[in-house]
């Protein structure tokens, strides 16, 4: 009798033990799998703060304002890879206006805010009647009517304010645009492209209109024919004024 006792008891204590491990390793486990998802977690965490810390450093330049004056002409861009010798950029397709590629690569290189300064009345997309258009606002001193306006111009420091060479001047919706806006306190750095006159005069005419900005005499101009290859070229200026 006290034999079978002990053997009953001896059983009891087995089975609770095999409970016990079972039980140990079952909190073990969930242990494990508590810690890899803290892990997980963590791995998560510091993927958001990289990807917060991005989009910061993208918006770090909220004071630049890159605006520029853009026209592309209508060309045949049939078989084009790269630069039409007018008014235009090709790359991957994509027709871009000289000076629209030129702001877009600025940007690339060093942040800010696009801004296209356009007029309400559109200019002729024709060569000869866009240069013949051009040529007869200037004598005439026009000042184009804008579409579109800076909404908070108090928040930029820094204008980068590129345009193309018409007839050795600014186009004439240059001209309205920096009489619509006071630019005082603010620097304002020039890019263009030309077809062999630079910047011909432009910059005094902008330190004219814009007596109390500081404007940048070592400003951009690159030939209207080479715009397409000057990638390189323009990030390095760009990022020079950071």
């Amino acid at each position: 009798m006290l034999k079978r006792l002990f053997s009953i008891m001896l059983a009891v204590v087995v089975i609770s033990s095999m409970f016990t491990g079972c039980g140990s390793s079952s909190a073990k486990n969930n242990q494990t799998t508590k810690n890899d998802s803290a892990e997980k977690s963590s791995d998560i965490n510091s993927s958001s703060n990289a990807v917060t810390e991005a989009v910061q450093n993208n918006t770090d330049n909220e004071n630049i304002l890159i605006a520029y004056f853009s026209v592309p002409e209508n060309v045949d861009t049939d078989g084009i890879d790269a630069n039409s010798g007018a008014s235009i950029v090709v790359k991957n397709k994509d027709v871009l206006g000289n000076m629209q590629y030129m702001a877009m690569t600025i940007q690339e290189a060093i942040g800010g805010e696009l801004f296209r300064i356009e007029t309400k009345e559109k200019y002729p997309l024709e060569h000869e009647t866009l240069v013949n258009q051009a040529k007869e606002e200037q004598n005439e001193e026009v000042r184009p009517e804008l579409a579109t306006h800076i909404e908070n111009v108090e928040q930029y420091d820094i204008i980068f304010l590129g345009y193309p060479n018409w007839w050795g001047d600014m186009p004439q919706p240059l001209y309205t645009f920096l009489e619509e806006y006071d630019f005082s306190g603010k620097t304002i750095i020039p890019f263009n492209s030309h077809g062999g006159s630079g910047f011909s005069n432009t910059i005094e005419e902008i330190k004219k209109l814009q007596p109390n900005a500081t404007v940048k005499d070592d400003g951009l101009s690159i030939s209207r024919n080479d715009v397409a290859d000057s990638e390189q070229e323009i990030t390095d200026w760009a990022k020079g004024f950071q």
